[in-house]
């Protein structure tokens, strides 16, 4: 039995962020690992609810109160078992899934403070990489059937384990020379190490997945190629195609580039320089150089930087740029600032709410700007941007439409050497596979799926963000275990995979 008073003697309390000055200095983890003695208080403050909404918020449907209780109780092989039971990656949504699962935490109800259900999920993973618990699983008779997973994200990487874990044969293609996808060269490493992406595509290689990386599918191996050697097709690519201002009057100056250019040269930065060690390149000195393909620099170091977005990926260039170390960075955001807490008239209890989001990276520096938007990049005469000239604005949204009114008279310039879009994404990319595959992206710029997540294409499905949009983590790995399930009953599989998800699933909302 849960401890019944447990939230009445314990407040919410997170791990100390390591100091700024410190972790701005390397590209380590942000949050060191919690005490024992920390998160089993935590997860004594949950009450096991008659009704637990933390179940309606993830889409997992992890077993939130059960593994909370064996923490409480010390039995940590048990909760590693029951976190895994539900969830492929806990390690990866512990530390990037924003949590809707603490929007719904019961605990919540009236502007109460809900149960630390993402840390607990953490340590739980830590646990068991300490305790050993990540060895393969033993993988029952081949089945003889063969099928290929294009993309090695979280939701391409969760299918692949349940399919292996099923007896079929699995192959990943990966285009980029390292496997992982977005978490591997969008997250940094002050979010992810990398390490922990290693251990899992270790344990997945021997169960039997096949990895093969350097691959595009519809340029290196075409669509006719898998169809011919692959009893079934998984699309798993993702939603990468960033969206974009090209209206916006300098948009072609030097010095704007889309987030992601930034974040995934940075990224390779550290990898190659071994890590998330040092923020410097080997040796010492200053920040070692990101470029993209071309050769063109990408750094932040001395430069004023202007971050364009609100979200996650521009509290990623943030935090890369003070590592980078930026003279100086503004973040734009189109709309008002947030409130605070929940309005319970706009976002009842148990959905997500709308309130302010403040992450690590905005405590090391920079500046919030709300309610502003770019009316155009300032050339310095040479074709390089040297200021954004910004204007106060009111958004409405009118027959599904968004208006943005600038607020006349409130124009000023910021200083800018280097711009980021960070304002969204347009759906998959526009790539050869699509048309090969015979499918094509709708209005959200993703590939609809039929009830049991195939394509237009017989044999040909699809799972994440190329089907869901631009998503939360803990969405990719759901829909990759649902892909997976109706895959493995497309092949004749002996018995039913977990299907947490269907393809018109939604978060939960008001209504």
């Amino acid at each position: 039995m849960p401890d019944p008073n447990g939230f009445l003697r314990y407040d919410r309390r997170l791990p100390a962020r390591r100091p700024v000055p410190v972790r701005i200095s390397d590209w380590r983890e942000v949050y060191p690992p919690a005490g024992a003695e920390l998160i089993r208080e935590q997860a004594t403050r949950c009450m096991d609810c008659g009704i637990p909404f933390c179940h309606e918020g993830c889409p997992l449907g992890n077993r939130i109160p059960d593994w909370n209780d064996l923490v409480r109780t010390d039995a940590w092989d048990a909760a590693v078992d029951s976190l895994h039971a539900t969830n492929n990656f806990p390690e990866f949504t512990g530390r990037l899934c924003p949590a809707p699962c603490e929007a719904a935490c019961v605990l919540g109800i009236g502007g109460g403070e809900p149960v630390t259900i993402k840390q607990v999920e953490v340590e739980i993973a830590n646990a068991a990489v300490e305790r050993g618990l990540l060895a393969p699983q033993p993988v029952p008779a081949p089945t003889g059937r063969r099928v290929a997973v294009v993309g090695s994200g979280p939701a391409g990487l969760a299918a692949a384990q349940q399919l292996v874990r099923a007896g079929h044969a699995v192959t990943v293609f990966e285009r980029d020379d390292a496997l992982g996808g977005l978490l591997r060269y969008g997250i940094p490493d002050f979010k992810l190490e990398k390490e922990h992406i290693d251990r899992r595509l270790a344990q997945l290689a021997a169960e039997g997945v096949q990895f093969r990386t350097g691959v595009e599918v519809g340029v290196d191996v075409t669509a006719r190629q898998l169809r011919a050697e692959y009893d079934a097709v998984l699309l798993a690519c993702g939603a990468l195609a960033g969206r974009d201002t090209p209206a916006t009057p300098g948009r072609a100056l030097r010095g704007v580039h889309q987030a992601m250019s930034h974040l995934v040269a940075a990224n390779r930065v550290v990898a190659a320089a071994g890590g998330g060690g040092s923020a410097t390149a080997a040796g010492g000195g200053r920040p070692a150089t990101a470029v993209l393909p071309d050769g063109t620099p990408i750094d932040a170091a001395g430069k004023h930087v202007v971050i364009i977005g609100g979200g996650d990926t521009a509290a990623d260039c943030l935090g890369v740029a003070h590592r980078q170390g930026a003279a100086g960075v503004y973040q734009l955001d189109l709309y008002p600032e947030p409130p605070s807490a929940r309005d319970a008239a706009r976002d009842p209890w148990p959905t997500w709410p709308w309130v302010l989001r403040s992450y690590p990276a905005h405590e090391e520096g920079g500046e919030r700007v709300f309610a502003a938007a770019v009316q155009e990049f300032v050339d310095d005469g040479t074709g390089q941007v040297r200021a954004v000239r910004i204007a106060e604005v009111t958004v409405e949204k009118r027959a599904g439409q968004r208006i943005v009114t600038p607020v006349p008279g409130s124009e000023r310039e910021l200083p800018a050497d280097l711009v980021l879009l960070a304002i969204g994404f347009e759906g998959t990319e526009r790539q050869p596979l699509l048309q090969q595959f015979g499918v094509t992206r709708n209005a959200r710029g993703a590939l609809d799926a039929r009830p049991d997540w195939q394509t237009a294409a017989d044999g040909v499905f699809v799972a994440g963000d190329m089907h869901r949009g631009a998503s939360l983590i803990v969405w990719a790995i759901a829909e990759g275990r649902a892909a997976a399930a109706a895959i493995h009953a497309h092949l004749g599989g002996h018995g039913r995979l977990p299907a947490p998800v269907d393809p018109a699933a939604q978060p939960l909302a008001a209504r």
